[in-house]
């Protein structure tokens, strides 16, 4: 059902209406906050530690991340749900991804469940085109995140349909039980890496 959700009755939301809306909602969730991850490379300039790292400037980088561990902290401890993402991966990392996944880790420290799953689990589902981009908040609301040819976020499509719904949270659980935690994904994979070069 995943694979399918681009194709399936949605309201279109622009980025700001988009942002107000999962924030709005957020509220709601009863239980998890599901996210899936698929693109191997996005743009976020508003993110400081993203604008170091386009740079060239990967220890600045990576000190922005560690210095807001305690922050996210205290904000996954005051929200009433469990996040959990699923970053699905390709091999070699590009250098984005190297960049997430230094941020993840962070992420995780501070108390968000974060799993890494091998591209190839999912090939059988992306025969035409790669798995969309997807958060579920709670039992009553589904998103596909979009994004423009760059990367940049450009708004999202609403699914309220709760027979969707339900079998796209249980395969992100499926999804979930296949993948391995970041911790060990992050040591063996990426803190090896020498540093990524400057983005264009």
């Amino acid at each position: 059902m995943l694979d399918r959700v681009p194709f399936l009755p949605a309201a279109s939301l622009g980025a700001t209406e988009y942002v107000a809306e999962v924030t709005a909602r957020s509220a709601e969730i009863e239980d998890f906050f599901w996210k899936l991850e698929r693109r191997q490379t996005f743009q976020e300039p508003g993110d400081a530690s993203y604008r170091a790292f386009a740079r060239g400037d990967w220890s600045e980088a990576v000190r922005i991340k560690d210095e807001g561990r305690d922050t996210l902290r205290q904000r996954f401890a005051e929200q009433g749900f469990v996040l959990r993402r699923i970053r699905v991966v390709e091999s070699p990392v590009t250098p984005y991804l190297q960049w997430e996944i230094q941020a993840l880790r962070v992420r995780a420290e501070a108390g968000e469940e974060i799993r890494v799953l091998d591209a190839s689990v999912i090939r059988d589902r992306e025969a035409d085109r790669p798995m969309p981009e997807v958060i579920i908040l709670g039992t009553k609301v589904l998103y596909e995140v979009l994004y423009d040819e760059a990367g940049l976020h450009s708004g999202g499509r609403r699914i309220a349909n709760r027979a969707v719904i339900d079998a796209c949270r249980a395969e992100m659980a499926a999804l979930w039980g296949k993948g391995e935690d970041i911790t060990s994904y992050f040591a063996r994979e990426i803190a090896p890496l020498p540093p990524p070069p400057a983005q264009p």
